[in-house]
């Protein structure tokens, strides 16, 4: 994805995009934008090989870095809400009235956390591998069960060697914190899955992944229209599976 990287003022937060502004090619979509939101510790360029993609079939994508990631500033305090407070910033200073969303991990629950606070803005949403928040203080959390396999460490990797400065941009101090947002109940979140209208698309990855599956099934319950694909790698499917995510992911971004 070639294009400029933008840097605006949210909330007294600079937040950078790229943005590819209007498509070149018609599409029956082409005044809805994509917003493709990476994970913790990544920044937007995770997402350039599908930006590609969705830009060539018509579609214009905005592709931003999340506060303390890339080339978006840090802040003291890093709460999971504020990262999708942010996109809602983002896409209120951009004027936009429809958007499809896709977000990976972190940036999976900052969609979801906008389209249950703006469910009139979102039209479709895809959540890959976004882990799953505790609903009481008894359960237990459950992250990965098994190492990266040869594959995924060598796309690790390459895609380190591709864009070095991912790792120097992002702030280590919200890691600890994130963890113990993980391990602490968001009984508000999931109450607010039933304000979801949009259908909503949750890719699953196999035992290396960080999403549980009892309460995925309470996450397909209660969205109104979701539907779970899962896959067989680890945490990083657009990355490691690319062409099979494309190959359900597009489909259901063109309904």
């Amino acid at each position: 994805m070639e294009s400029n990287v933008v840097r605006v003022p949210l909330a007294g937060v600079q937040i950078a995009y790229r943005d590819s502004g209007a498509a070149a090619v018609s599409h029956p979509l082409s005044e809805v934008p994509v917003l493709l939101v990476h994970g913790m510790g990544g920044d937007g360029h995770t997402w350039d090989r599908f930006a590609t993609a969705l830009i060539r079939s018509g579609r214009r994508v905005i592709v931003p870095d999340l506060r303390g990631h890339g080339r978006s500033a840090r802040t003291p305090t890093y709460p999971f809400d504020e990262f999708g407070a942010d996109l809602l910033r983002l896409c209120e200073r951009l004027e936009l009235t429809t958007v499809d969303l896709v977000g990976h991990s972190l940036g999976g629950y900052a969609c979801s956390w906008l389209a249950i606070e703006r469910p009139d803005l979102v039209r479709r949403l895809v959540l890959e591998e976004q882990p799953l928040p505790l609903r009481s203080g008894t359960e237990q959390l459950t992250l990965t069960r098994r190492l990266p396999s040869l594959p995924e460490l060598w796309h690790a990797t390459t895609s380190l060697l591709r864009h070095p400065r991912v790792v120097l941009a992002y702030d280590r101090s919200m890691t600890a914190p994130a963890l113990e947002q993980l391990r602490t109940p968001h009984l508000r979140w999931w109450e607010g899955l039933v304000n979801i209208t949009a259908p909503t698309l949750m890719l699953r990855g196999g035992p290396g992944g960080l999403v549980d599956p009892e309460k995925l099934e309470i996450f397909r319950t209660r969205v109104p229209d979701c539907r779970v694909q899962t896959f067989t790698c680890g945490h990083s499917i657009h990355r490691d599976r690319y062409r099979e995510f494309a190959a359900v992911v597009l489909p259901f971004l063109g309904q």
